[in-house]
C-alpha cells in the first residue's frame, strides 16, 4: 500500500471543522486540525503535510499571516484558502501569498475534494519545465522559484512558476483558461467549478514580470483565446 495523503485543517468553527474531518478521513486522507490561528501555524511548520486547508479569519492570526508565514519557510507546500471573503482583493490577496487555490464558503463537499484531488494531483505530478526562463527583461530560475529583473530579485511560489512552464512551452499559441484549469491546476476535462482561479494568478504574475502589469508586454491576452508568454526570441 502506498504512504497515506496528510491533510492539516485550520479551521476554528468547530461545525465546520469537525465536518471537514469527518469527510477527509472517509475519502483516506490522515487529517490533523487546529482551530486558533497560532496552533495552525506551528502545526504547518513543524509537522509535514501534503496539503493546508486554511480558513482566512482566525482567532490569535489570521489566515493571510498564516500563508504568508508558510510560504517563507516552504515555497512548494500545497495550500487551499476557504474563504468567505470574495472579492477580486481579498482573493487576490491570499492568492498573492502563494496560496494555490481558494474555495469559497459555502462550498459543497463535493466541489471542495475535486479541489483537493487536483491540486493533490499537480503537486505529484508537476509539469516540465525548462530550467530558465528568459523574457527579456526578466530571467527566471524555475527550479529555485526566483527571478531577476536587473537588479531586483523576484520570488515566485510552485504554482506561479508551474503557470509560465507550461505556456513557455506553447509560445506559438494561446492557452485557454480551461486548458490551465486542466494542464495547470490538474481539474477534470469538463469538470463544472466556477474559479477565477487562472485569471488572479495571471494578474499577479504580471505585477512581477511587467514593466507595466496594466499594458503587459510578456504576459498577454489574446481576446477570446486565452493567454500567450512572449518569451525572449518567440
Amino acid at each position: 500500500m502506498g504512504r497515506q495523503i496528510s491533510i492539516l485543517v485550520i479551521e476554528d468553527e468547530e461545525a465546520i471543522r469537525e465536518g471537514l474531518i469527518d469527510v477527509l478521513v472517509f475519502h483516506k486522507y490522515a487529517v490533523d486540525s487546529a482551530a486558533t490561528g497560532p496552533e495552525g501555524l506551528e502545526k504547518a511548520l513543524t509537522g509535514k503535510f501534503d496539503l493546508i486547508l486554511l480558513d482566512i479569519m482566525l482567532p490569535g492570526m489570521d489566515g493571510y499571516e498564516i500563508c504568508d508565514r508558510i510560504r517563507a519557510e516552504d515555497r512548494k507546500q500545497p495550500i487551499i484558502m476557504l474563504t468567505a471573503k470574495t472579492s477580486d482583493d481579498e482573493i487576490i490577496h491570499g492568492l498573492k501569498l502563494g496560496a494555490d487555490d481558494y474555495v469559497p464558503k459555502p462550498f459543497s463537499i463535493q466541489q471542495l475534494v475535486l479541489r483537493i484531488e487536483a491540486v493533490l494531483r499537480r503537486s505529484e505530478v508537476g509539469i516540465e519545465q525548462a530550467r530558465t526562463i528568459n523574457l527579456g527583461n526578466v530571467e527566471i530560475d524555475t527550479e529555485n522559484l526566483t527571478g531577476r529583473n536587473g537588479s531586483e530579485e523576484i520570488t515566485f511560489t510552485r504554482r506561479e512558476i508551474e503557470l509560465l512552464s507550461y505556456l513557455a512551452q506553447h509560445p506559438d499559441r494561446p492557452i485557454s483558461r480551461e486548458e490551465l484549469l486542466l494542464k495547470v491546476w490538474g481539474y477534470a476535462r469538463n469538470l463544472d467549478i466556477e474559479t477565477r482561479t487562472v485569471d488572479i494568478h495571471i494578474a499577479k504574475l504580471r505585477r512581477k514580470i511587467e514593466a507595466d502589469p496594466k499594458a503587459p508586454e510578456n504576459l498577454v491576452t489574446v481576446r477570446g483565446a486565452g493567454y500567450r508568454l512572449v518569451t525572449a526570441g518567440s
